[in-house]
């Protein structure tokens, strides 16, 4: 086989899009040597002002006002790909990317590989106007299939699941472009971890019913809060608590924890979360596509906290109707939820039996085979 290029293109609004290319391009490192993969974050690319309004203002809209996103997100998927208003979106988009579009013609790669609709559109226009002549692929990155990811001269689609792929045939892709192979996520997550051996790295006892307490900032709150009142339960349990890059966060979460020692562990960012999902007995979490697919890979079950409306309600959904997650809108409901699972942990079981099997993790390895042609 021939050495290749596959560009990766992703969108820094949210950051699935960037973690779903990220995890693709580790794995194309890991397998194939000699082909050469370079990852692009639109958003780099683009005017400020135009990265202002279509990172900053979607991030205002999700986190402030989620009935809103809802309404917009289903307003544009009902919108007929030539309407006014998409055909606006397209002008403003093309106008805004001179610079992705300049990289592309020097670079010439074999393929790119979206993982958001944005450089989707970009590419299609720049296809039919034979101004790339590589192939172009789309990964969504959800359990849910919206307009704004269906473009012509696409030459493949890669599904989440069996019922996306019935979606995107029903808008009108041909089954020969689709394919089934999850939401790619780091290979590490498709790893075995020893329970004991992360349990002692990360100084806590093995043996306790652990949660993990991975949502902040959005819905629920600050996660302290949560802790603090999840602390109050009776139950032999432990928490451990994720501030990421959050500093102020973190040390209300180790003044939480010097009231409870042994039952409460702080965490800052870590390069290490599957270690800390490997003994975790429940994540309680927004469901995002990639932290929804890790959880599924690392078979943990979940709690899922006030999804946003569209695509987060969407992976909700799955989660729920294949029985391995619980959803709950505020902190009292993900208190009782947790309150049931310590007195039932029958239930917690049959979670953890419904995930053998449900998660995809070579989804990854699997794109890159079909992208390269194996």
């Amino acid at each position: 086989m021939k050495s290749q290029t596959i560009v990766l293109l992703s969108v820094s609004a949210g950051a699935g899009h960037l973690r779903a290319a990220e995890a693709i391009k580790v794995t194309a490192m890991q397998c194939y040597n000699d082909t050469k993969v370079i990852h692009v974050d639109v958003m780099d690319l683009v005017p400020a002002q135009f990265r202002k309004l279509y990172v900053d203002t979607y991030l205002k809209i999700v986190q402030r006002h989620p009935s809103i996103w809802g309404h917009l997100y289903r307003f544009t998927d009902r919108q007929e790909k030539n309407s006014q208003l998409n055909n606006i979106r397209r002008d403003i988009e093309r106008l805004n990317t001179r610079n992705l579009r300049k990289i592309l013609i020097d670079l010439q790669p074999d393929h790119v590989i979206c993982t958001h609709f944005l450089p989707a559109s970009i590419l299609s226009q720049m296809t039919e106007k034979k101004k790339f002549a590589g192939s172009t692929w789309v990964v969504d990155t959800d359990f849910d299939i919206h307009a704004m990811w269906i473009h012509e001269w696409i030459k493949g689609y890669f599904a989440a699941d069996d019922e996306i792929a019935w979606r995107m045939r029903e808008r009108g892709i041909e089954s020969a472009r689709i394919h089934v192979t999850g939401i790619p996520i780091m290979p590490i997550f498709g790893q075995k971890h020893d329970r004991d051996s992360c349990a002692y790295e990360l100084g806590i006892n093995p043996r306790k019913t652990t949660f993990l307490l991975m949502s902040g900032g959005v819905g629920l709150g600050e996660i302290d809060l949560l802790a603090e009142q999840l602390l109050k339960l009776q139950g032999e349990f432990q928490i451990i608590a994720m501030a990421g890059k959050n500093g102020n966060l973190l040390e209300k979460l180790k003044n939480l924890a010097a009231q409870y020692p042994d039952r409460l562990f702080p965490l800052g960012f870590t390069n290490s979360i599957e270690k800390v999902m490997a003994v975790a007995d429940v994540a309680i979490t927004k469901p995002g596509g990639l932290t929804t697919s890790e959880c599924l890979a690392m078979e943990l079950p979940m709690i899922v906290t006030s999804p946003i409306p569209g695509q987060e309600e969407r992976n909700a959904d799955y989660l729920l109707e294949h029985g391995v997650a619980m959803k709950a809108y505020d902190i009292s409901g993900v208190e009782y939820r947790v309150n049931m699972l310590l007195k039932d942990p029958r239930r917690l079981e049959d979670m953890r039996q419904r995930l053998r099997g449900l998660g995809k993790p070579q989804a990854a390895r699997d794109i890159l085979r079909i992208v390269l042609g194996e």
